[in-house]
């Protein structure tokens, strides 16, 4: 069994800055795809980020390109979101997954194991 952790949301403002952690036990984060979800009132879950089980690729939705980044700390069980330039639109609860097996993706119901959630909000 795998336990997911999130921390590191809070409330910025407009073109601020974030770092989400996601903490892992139960398998070393090294032999699992992650990726990092988000959730707004009233709409579905989407796909933020994800990364291969080497850390080696990542991917984006459009809409967070070339502002956050995925990363993750293999020796310490840790992944992470560094959120840059942040808008009102990324106001959500962000989750981080854990999928079984050797390949990743960007479908929510893909995913086998998830966090509780860290809420993020921006004003404008």
């Amino acid at each position: 069994q795998v336990q997911l952790e999130e921390s590191g949301g809070g409330l910025v403002q407009a073109g601020g800055s974030l770092r989400l952690s996601c903490a892992t036990s139960g398998r070393a984060l090294g032999t699992l795809p992650m990726g990092w979800f988000r959730q707004a009132p009233g709409k579905e879950r989407e796909f933020v980020a994800r990364i291969t089980r080497n850390g080696g690729t990542t991917y984006y939705a459009d809409s967070v390109k070339d502002r956050f980044t995925i990363s993750k700390d293999n020796a310490n069980n840790v992944l992470y979101l560094q959120m840059n330039i942040l808008k009102p639109e990324d106001t959500a609860v962000y989750y981080c997954a854990a999928r079984r097996g050797l390949v990743g993706s960007s479908s929510a119901n893909d995913y086998d194991y998830w966090g509780q959630g860290t809420q993020v909000t921006v004003s404008s």
